[in-house]
């Protein structure tokens, strides 16, 4: 055996060893490993550690995104929604969106059994709690994965658990509180921000570029004391930009007028011409009344502003009508075969989860970005937001002042929809005080680190990386990219299923979707850990729908279930095998009350 080969064999049997939880849980072989280094010094595959994690759990890590990729890929609908209605459509979405929360929340939940035992991962921000179906409410939320989830062992978990609880509910107990009892018993939080499968609208309709899970995860937790998904503002550029700017006194953020972020583009490239100015932004006419002015202002410039049908580098065509979060890896400056120079950049807006992961590559990337706080309205310019959510929704005289930011009177209906996203974003922590924001501002200590892992369900074009490629009948190529600020590594894993495909459905789907589906709950054989199970299911599928109480309790609201979430026929099934479970195990469902 030559010294390449055993050394793959070594590399394959380390990774095989490491993740076997993860691997063992979704019924799952694999069969070989390509490591390939972007950025970074290494000397050894095995060794090399690029985050603030161990070796093992940096590779259960980037296993739980390959295996969420691969498991949404195959078994999350992907492309049935072409050609449906807007309802069915919706189904179709919820459908992928479950899977891959499902896949991603299984990972964790068994890569943690091999944590520290005073660790524990919380997820601080995810994506999916507020409905972006074209801008409106149609849609309803999503499955996701959302504030205060916890991934611990148990005595940890359940220790958090109760701690998170009192965020939500407490008005008295604060974050300073939360972050003086962590601390005082020893426990270490890494923070998560998630959006299980980016791009969901192209994964339901067959698109061919596109779709992943994002999950970036910081050595501290966020400071953040509720659920929370709104919009942010969001301008990234190279630093290199930036940092040419400050020498010449100029103040660069979002609400810069673009003329002025130009110059500085020449300030940091002389030789740069417009047309080589390449600005990635969401379009869309349901977009023109927030950023509108943000496209005009570029093209008066005479940059170029993205379409779908620029090619982008690495030979893929570029996408605007979702998205965000991709582009940032192609931020930054090039020069092409005839010599010249181009620059690519990101403008306009994002959801918050993925506005903050975009904005926090930016100690690995060598960026800068800059961040506001919108409101879910897409009635004003992107200027005049931060005005909207710096009100302080309390006043006497609340009504009356956003009445004049709007220059005419509001009906009350619209006051009270302005209020609820000011008071939504203020008990979840967020900070409104702030014109602009950064990454910084939402980690409490200020200094930290963070594992940014990307898992690929279908080709991206703006990275150039792979899809989930089929080999053979039962074995799959996939690939993962982890970024930190020591390294950036893409990881591609040929894993084969040990089940046949039909059985391999039901290992990546959540076993309340397989109960709506017509599986008899009452013949299968019930174990302890259904009672975990099934309460992370609800807190993926209906978390809008559920209120906490006591110590460990939650309350299942059937009133407060979107139908767009949960079909009512499914509703009712929930209903029968919630109370069939409390029933018939009342000792491991204690924790559970319906409504």
């Amino acid at each position: 055996m030559s010294y390449d080969q055993m050394k793959r064999k070594n590399r394959i049997a380390q990774w095989a060893f490491d993740a076997r939880p993860i691997l063992g849980r979704f019924h799952l072989w694999l069969e070989d490993v390509d490591v390939e280094w972007i950025r970074g010094d290494h000397h050894s595959d095995l060794n090399d550690v690029i985050s603030f994690v161990d070796a093992g759990m940096e590779r259960l890590l980037t296993m739980a995104m390959a295996v969420t990729a691969l498991g949404t890929k195959l078994f999350g609908r992907y492309g049935e929604g072409e050609g449906l209605d807007k309802n069915e459509m919706n189904l179709v979405k919820k459908d992928a969106d479950a899977i891959s929360a499902y896949a991603l929340s299984e990972s964790l939940w068994y890569l943690t059994r091999s944590i520290p035992e005073n660790h524990a991962i919380m997820v601080c921000l995810g994506e999916g709690l507020m409905p972006k179906a074209g801008e409106t409410l149609e849609m309803g939320a999503n499955p996701l994965l959302g504030f205060g989830r916890i991934y611990a062992r148990p005595r940890v978990a359940k220790f958090l658990d109760a701690r998170v609880q009192r965020l939500i509910n407490d008005v008295t107990y604060r974050w300073d509180d939360f972050q003086r009892e962590i601390k005082g018993a020893g426990i270490t939080i890494w923070g998560a921000a998630v959006d299980t499968l980016e791009n969901t609208s192209r994964f339901a309709k067959g698109a061919k570029t596109g779709p992943m899970t994002v999950l970036h995860l910081f050595d501290q937790p966020m400071a953040i004391t509720n659920q929370y998904e709104g919009y942010m503002g969001n301008l990234i550029l190279p630093k290199e930009v930036i940092d040419t700017a400050k020498k010449e006194s100029l103040l660069i953020d979002f609400f810069t007028p673009r003329a002025k972020v130009y110059h500085a583009i020449q300030l940091a490239y002389p030789d740069i011409k417009k047309q080589n100015i390449h600005v990635w932004t969401l379009q869309g006419k349901g977009r023109e009344p927030r950023i509108g002015g943000l496209w005009q202002e570029w093209r008066d410039l005479g940059v170029h502003l993205v379409d779908d049908e620029w090619t982008v580098p690495t030979g893929g065509k570029a996408f605007t009508e979702s998205g965000t979060y991709a582009p940032t890896y192609l931020v930054g400056s090039w020069i092409d075969e005839k010599k010249e120079r181009h620059l690519f950049i990101t403008d306009g807006y994002a959801a918050s989860a993925e506005a903050f992961q975009a904005a926090s590559l930016y100690p690995s990337l060598n960026l800068e970005a800059s961040l506001s706080v919108f409101s879910s309205k897409f009635k004003l310019p992107h200027y005049q937001e931060p005005e909207i959510m710096h009100l302080d929704p309390d006043a006497v005289d609340f009504s009356e002042r956003l009445s004049t930011i709007f220059g005419k009177s509001l009906d009350e209906s619209t006051v009270q929809g302005y209020r609820n996203d000011i008071l939504q974003a203020k008990n979840a922590g967020i900070p409104l005080e702030k014109r602009t924001l950064s990454a910084d501002d939402f980690m409490p200590e200020k200094r930290w680190d963070v594992m940014a892992m990307t898992g690929y369900m279908l080709p991206e074009p703006y990275t150039g990386a792979p899809g989930v490629e089929q080999v053979s009948d039962d074995t799959y190529r996939v690939t993962v990219r982890l970024s930190t600020p020591k390294g950036d590594r893409r990881t591609t894993f040929k894993l084969r299923l040990l089940k046949s495909f039909e059985e391999s459905r039901l290992v990546f789907k959540p076993l309340l979707n397989r109960f709506f589906s017509g599986e008899n709950y009452k013949q299968r054989a019930v174990k302890i850990s259904d009672s975990g199970r099934i309460r992370n299911e609800l807190q993926t599928l209906c978390s809008v729908a559920l209120e906490y109480f006591g110590a460990n309790g939650v309350r299942v609201f059937f009133d407060r279930i979107p139908n767009e979430v949960i079909s009512p026929e499914s509703q009712i099934i929930l209903r029968e095998v919630l109370q069939w479970y409390k029933q018939n195990h009342p000792m491991w469902f204690e924790w559970l009350e319906l409504n």
